[in-house]
């Protein structure tokens, strides 16, 4: 598993909020499960998480396929990634992100890349 930041460990914080989301994606070339250790946000019931290049390997991945198992805490599901366009970042830090037609019931996983 890859961590985000190798000098925490996450099982040190067992009180408080969920620091950390664990994003599952499938390999782009081999269609394995792919599991990363990720810092994340949340709003309105959709999850957010920031790449730093938008050349990682698991952003690669959601881009071939962005059906992804996400577990925070002591809960699982299945989501769908989509990625956050640069000109709509201002409305996901106010809450009003884009709904994208998706009902109640879909969970979103939010991508933003930190390509400059």
């Amino acid at each position: 598993m890859k961590k985000t930041n190798p000098s925490s460990n996450s099982k040190d914080n067992s009180s408080g909020p969920e620091l950390y989301l664990y994003l599952t994606t499938r390999g782009r070339r081999t269609g394995k499960p792919r599991q990363i250790e990720i810092w994340f946000t949340e709003r309105e019931g959709r999850f957010y998480v920031i790449a730093e290049y938008a050349t990682s390997r698991w952003v690669e991945n959601l881009r071939a396929d962005p059906h992804v198992q996400v577990r925070v805490g002591d809960k699982q599901f299945p989501a769908r990634a989509r990625f956050v366009a640069p000109e709509s970042e201002h409305e996901v830090q106010l809450g009003r992100g884009d709904r994208g037609g998706v009902g109640s019931r879909s969970r979103d996983v939010n991508t933003k890349t930190g390509a400059a």
